[in-house]
């Protein structure tokens, strides 16, 4: 885990620049919000800010309750993702993951119930994306197979360094026999980042494409899922409840049968009636009653591309204004055809 010199402040305090250190010389200031963290079960968020320490270390998260929350991890189970990763650094590391063990062997005799309780958890919630990467690599250290839905926002430029780590860990689990399904929206098929990762994963891979998906999902092994747990993904549930993550693998076999593979060759698809199969998903939205911006998400496009569609329908239909638009749609039959 990097180490850095964090510097956040609660309103109505001065910025005080928290000390770079590693888990193993956790400070004073950490050791003291942590301690009363496991007395007393949870604390604010804004009780926590001047220790940031705590939550990149996952020795605090979220409460699934209350995002204005945070509740404490058992001791032992932070100490294990600690060690775990200590695990496979060289020689010299192992000194620390010593040190580690020796500052967590005092908080232990003080989790006491609580360690039990959380033990058990199977919806736990993780903040900061660094360490939700990191549990994701975690998650598919022994993982044979993966189930990904990825929506198009999760392609911008700015996150080229999280697709970089996500190849290297999925090529190492095609190496060890596992297989990849992914599904993306129709307006990813030909983009040039899903291009790249697709020629250069080796093994079992296979991606889809729909017009419509949801938010990002990810399921390791049929056994756990990660989704979203807000609008900018800064937090993440990690779910173990085998009966939602059944639910959720359902939900993804049965999307994953309609989309359409994706193809080198498959350029373009053919119009109906002079409609193309994206002027066709936009106008089942437009009929719906949804704006040019939700059509544009909805389908994984700008607002600019998806007004260009727009016009293009209207054009085809005779279509002078946008109230005749959805009537013309209604009288043309082209939603009751089959593609």
């Amino acid at each position: 885990m990097t180490e850095e010199t964090y510097d956040r402040k609660a309103p109505g305090v001065h910025s005080v620049p928290h000390p770079a250190h590693g888990p193993e010389d956790l400070c004073a200031a950490g050791t003291e919000v942590y301690v009363r963290a496991l007395r007393e079960g949870r604390l604010r968020a804004t009780e926590a800010q001047s220790v940031p320490c705590l939550t990149a270390y996952g020795m605090l998260r979220p409460a699934l309750d209350d995002l204005d929350w945070l509740e404490p991890e058992a001791p032992t189970v932070a100490l294990h993702r600690l060690l775990r990763s200590s695990e496979d650094r060289v020689a010299d590391e192992r000194r620390r993951s010593e040190q580690i063990a020796e500052k967590f062997d005092s908080l232990m005799r003080l989790s006491g119930r609580h360690d039990a309780a959380s033990a058990n958890t199977l919806i736990t919630v993780h903040s900061e994306k660094e360490h939700i990467s990191s549990i994701l690599d975690e998650a598919m250290i022994d993982a044979t197979e993966v189930l990904a839905i990825q929506p198009h926002n999760s392609y911008a430029p700015s996150k080229a360094a999280y697709r970089e780590a996500a190849l290297s860990r999925d090529q190492d689990l095609l190496d060890r026999g596992g297989r990849i399904r992914a599904i993306y929206q129709h307006t990813l098929r030909h983009a040039p980042p899903i291009a790249a990762r697709y020629e250069r994963l080796q093994g079992d891979v296979q991606a889809r494409t729909l017009d419509e998906v949801t938010d990002r999902l990810i399921i390791i092994d049929r056994a756990v899922a990660f989704i979203p747990a807000n609008e900018d993904r800064s937090l993440a549930l990690e779910v173990r409840q085998s009966a939602l993550v059944a639910y959720l693998t359902t939900t993804f076999d049965r999307l994953w049968h309609l989309a359409t593979p994706m193809h080198p060759q498959a350029v373009s698809q053919p119009t109906l009636n002079g409609i193309t199969p994206r002027q066709r998903a936009i106008a089942a939205l437009l009929i719906e009653g949804h704006t040019d911006t939700d059509i544009a998400d909805r389908l994984g496009m700008n607002v600019r591309t998806a007004r260009v569609h727009i016009a293009k329908l209207a054009a085809t239909l005779g279509s002078e204004s946008r109230a005749q638009l959805g009537y013309l749609i209604g009288q043309s039959g082209i939603l009751d055809q089959e593609p």
